[in-house]
């Protein structure tokens, strides 16, 4: 019989010096000697006087449990604020301070130790503690929430290592009230934000909504004397502007947590960089930096700041540089409901200022901005809430793409629907015509139209309006590009892409369905590949649709395993992308048997497949292209000619020469 396991529940705290390794690069015998005295002197009286049992020491930490999970959460706010005392005197660079971590659960003892994941979320939730932080865990959070005189943070569900369900983390702020009226915001001086003017003007630019031919604005000067600390006077002098159709933001000025001018200049540098970079989404309405910068400083409820502003969505975040490390965390709140949709800490070596503000900003935009980004993605739950009678123009639109990006021929079919309904609601909507012009190209693309021919038509002509109504468009500009180089205007083609490149640089979906069409086009070899490693850069959680484009671009690259590696999952897709591409590539690398199996099921999905139709509906314009293509489909053992009947409904297809001297012959 196996030996029982000794289990009991207990709240467990990890608790770890922050920068340990550079303290004692810099110091070793110094910082040896100040950790040992602060834990004998301090910590652990602070831990036995609130019931703790110190389970294990560790150079740089420690792991505690107590019975109770009230005496873990006021052990560790007396442990932060007694050795912020206990520090003062010390530089920032120098200063020891501790992350604290609290999580209830079972656990596992032996031998005096303990296990389990019970522990391991106690540990996971230290590391996202701010330096002198507390982060505790929603069970934790439950529990003291009514019992202790404290204040706490929301910071959303986080995927933690080894911990298979996303654990929802709270921040316990130690500075009571003023943290209470508006989470994670710190009043200090005020220093002159960096690039004022010109981020004012570069922004108020920006907001032209998708119509191109609508502006809002915020009514009221940024240097209005607004009822700041009193949301009842504010609400009174300001009524609350109306929702606008479409996603709407205000990013708040990042907090600078150092304490630092050159900080400073960081933080309010990141989020003007932020806000313009979200502007550049014509499917976004984003206020200008001049009406959020007013908030800078002022502890006031998000959910006043979104009324004031009439926007559903608030962007908030925090820096803090230490040690030449930067940690910047960021948190999206829906002010109507209060919920935290999106959380995240980024940290980074400080070494360039200016690129650690390019590549934050960058990660936040991608990760919110785009078809599939956050703020898309609450917009379409919103959505679908809704009873179809009630969707209006924008709330089709994004149903809309969400069917088309299925790239089934029923979803389609519906997505043309939708997209439909969505302009004939607002016919000034310029991106639902670029996704109505991308619904008609996979029509003709994929044989799901009766009619290619004039499936290409219609995408023509609604990239072209979609460009008309709004020459800012970056996706616009890249659909308009394809439909040029589909014409055979291969000049045209390439500046609608440069186009599209130029206004598009921060947009994640830009640069990936840039590289799933550019391949055939041009000859830009891994160029493509570096677009989706960036776009998957910029929006970590990206769709799975990237994985096309990295393997379509990486094929073309002549990088075949890599192709493989992103194109084997969609094997068995009913598109043809996966198993055909799959099959070109292993062709190339002389895997026979596995180019054979995944090229009967390209003649399965599309049993008339011909390269010549393929080069077609891919508008292939480059020789070095075309024949690198024809070459793999000769090793697949692909048919390479099109029908008689194929013919007819591609009147100006360009015939592959060997295929045209067969049909004359024959």
């Amino acid at each position: 019989m196996a030996p029982r396991i000794e289990r009991k529940l207990a709240a467990v705290m990890a608790i770890d010096v922050v920068g340990y390794g550079l303290l004692v690069g810099a110091d070793e015998a110094g910082t040896l000697a100040r950790v040992k005295a602060h834990r004998v002197e301090f910590v652990e009286p602070v831990i036995a006087g609130h019931r703790g049992r110190v389970v294990k020491l560790t150079g740089d930490g420690a792991l505690v449990d107590f019975v109770s999970v009230v005496d873990a959460v006021q052990c560790a706010v007396a442990i932060q604020s007694g050795m912020a005392k206990r520090e003062a005197a010390e530089s920032g660079d120098r200063r020891i301070r501790y992350r604290i971590g609290i999580n209830i659960g079972d656990i596992v003892l032996e031998d005096d130790d303990i296990f389990g994941d019970g522990v391991n979320v106690a540990a996971r939730l230290e590391t996202l503690a701010e330096p002198g932080g507390i982060c505790i865990a929603r069970n934790v959070h439950n529990q003291v929430k009514a019992k202790l005189d404290l204040a706490f943070a929301p910071m959303g569900a986080h995927q933690v290592k080894n911990i298979a369900e996303p654990v929802e983390v709270w921040r316990v702020l130690l500075d009571g009230a003023a943290k209470a009226a508006r989470p994670g915001k710190l009043a200090r001086a005020k220093p002159a934000p960096r690039w004022a003017a010109l981020a004012a003007i570069a922004v108020a630019l920006a907001l032209s909504v998708a119509g191109g031919a609508a502006w809002w604005h915020v009514g009221r000067p940024a240097t209005e004397t607004m009822a700041i600390g009193s949301p009842e006077g504010a609400a009174e002098a300001n009524p609350a502007l109306p929702l606008p159709d479409k996603p709407s933001i205000a990013v708040l000025p990042f907090d600078n947590l150092s304490g630092d001018a050159k900080e400073e200049r960081l933080a309010d540098g990141i989020t003007e960089d932020i806000i313009t970079d979200l502007s550049r989404f014509p499917e976004l309405f984003v206020i200008a930096r001049h009406s959020t910068f007013v908030y800078k400083d002022n502890p006031i409820d998000v959910r006043q700041i979104a009324r004031e502003l009439g926007v559903q969505y608030v962007l908030e975040g925090s820096l803090q540089a230490e040690n030449e490390q930067v940690r910047l965390t960021a948190q999206l709140i829906d002010a109507t409901t209060g919920n935290h949709l999106w959380s995240e800490r980024y940290e980074r070596p400080l070494d360039d200022v200016f690129a650690v503000q390019d590549e934050v900003a960058e990660q936040i935009v991608g990760t919110l901005g785009g078809y599939w980004g956050r703020l898309a993605q609450a917009g379409r739950e919103k959505a679908h809430r809704k009873p179809p009678g009630s969707l209006e123009a924008y709330d089709l639109y994004l149903i809309g793409v969400e069917r088309k990006h299925s790239f089934t021929k029923e979803d389609n079919k519906k997505a043309q629907e939708l997209l439909d309904r969505a302009i004939a609601l607002d016919p000034q909507f310029a991106r639902a015509y670029v996704v109505l012009s991308q619904v008609h190209w996979v029509d003709a693309a994929y044989g799901y139209g009766d009619d290619p021919g004039q499936s290409l038509r219609k995408s023509a002509e609604t990239a072209k309006k979609a460009v008309a109504l709004d020459d800012s468009d970056a996706m616009a500009h890249l659909q308009l590009g394809t439909i040029y180089f589909s014409e055979r205007q291969i000049g045209r083609g390439a500046a609608e892409f440069d186009r599209a490149l130029e206004l598009g640089a921060n947009d994640a979906d830009v640069l990936a369905i840039m590289a799933y069409n550019r391949p055939t086009k041009l000859p830009t070899g891994k160029q493509d590949v570096e677009l989706v490693a960036r776009a998957m850069r910029l929006n970590p959680h990206y769709p799975e649709w990237y994985f096309y484009a990295l393997g379509y671009a990486a094929f073309h690259g002549r990088q075949y395993e890599e192709a493989l590696a992103a194109l084997t999952r969609f094997i068995d897709h009913p598109m043809i992308d996966g198993p055909l591409y799959s099959a070109l590539s292993y062709a190339q690398l002389g895997r026979d048997d596995e180019a054979a199996e995944a090229a009967a099921k390209v003649l399965k999905l599309v049993p008339d497949f011909s390269a010549e139709t393929q080069i077609e509906n891919d508008a292939f314009r480059d020789p070095g292209v075309i024949e690198h293509f024809l070459d793999s489909i000769r090793k697949a053992g692909l048919p390479l000619c099109a029908t008689e009947a194929q013919l007819a409904g591609y009147p100006n297809l360009q015939p592959i020469e060997e295929c045209a001297r067969h049909r004359a012959t024959h």
